[in-house]
């Protein structure tokens, strides 16, 4: 876990999904490649294919902008609008399939929103990440989800990250970003204002309540 630029002041703390609040690699790595699954059936090529034309595109638009991006704006290169990428993981994603209720991560939550407001930060849209939330028994510990349809743009957007202070009635500076991966959860809400928490994992944010205090 590495923490950046913490507030002084933290009224709230905007959580990542994926790999933040459960660590379990096969359906991270399945999320991804059942949409690319989809893409090659579509234009009827081989899913290597559809790999290899994917992660061009990604290397393409980290060198130009020196930022990763999401699978959803790569997508958007070939013809695939976000709406659509959002049908997509509407009609693909299971994630009550792989999850499982955490009670660990649930008495964490009930820690840390005794003193934070909580919101959900996710680049899958409100229906799957309902799914996920509701798998992992937490899903009523999160007033505020902000998903790919709530904005329609990923992130590392600045929109997800402004969207989710102002639901909460929180300035971006008293907000705390915690997320897997730093140039999606974490640079951007750095520009923002907010501090950033990078975690490992679940495990991290069980500690989250002694830390954060």
């Amino acid at each position: 876990m590495k923490t950046f630029n913490l507030p002084s002041q933290v009224h709230a703390l905007l959580f990542d999904i994926d790999l933040t609040l459960y660590t379990n690699e096969v359906w991270a790595k399945e999320q991804i490649d059942i949409q690319i699954r989809h893409f090659a059936k579509l234009r009827g090529i081989p899913e290597a294919e559809a790999h290899e034309l994917i992660a061009r595109e990604r290397i393409k638009r980290e060198t130009e902008t020196g930022k990763k991006t999401s699978l959803g704006n790569a997508l958007t290169a070939f013809g695939i609008p976000i709406s659509e990428s959002i049908r997509w993981r509407e009609e693909l994603l299971e994630p009550e399939k792989y999850l499982e209720a955490d009670p660990v991560l649930r008495e964490a939550l009930i820690t840390l929103s005794r003193k934070y407001s909580l919101a959900a930060v996710t680049n899958n849209p409100s229906r799957p990440a309902g799914a996920t939330l509701k798998a992992l028994g937490v899903l009523d510990l999160f007033p505020v989800l902000v998903a790919l349809d709530t904005t329609g743009v990923s992130k590392p957007h600045k929109k997800p990250y402004t969207t989710a202070a102002e639901a909460l009635g929180v300035p971006c500076g008293a907000c705390i970003s915690i997320g897997d991966r730093y140039d999606i959860d974490i640079a951007v809400p750095l520009e923002l204002g907010m501090g950033g928490i990078l975690v490992d994992g679940v495990e991290d944010v069980y500690t989250l309540p002694d830390m954060l205090g």
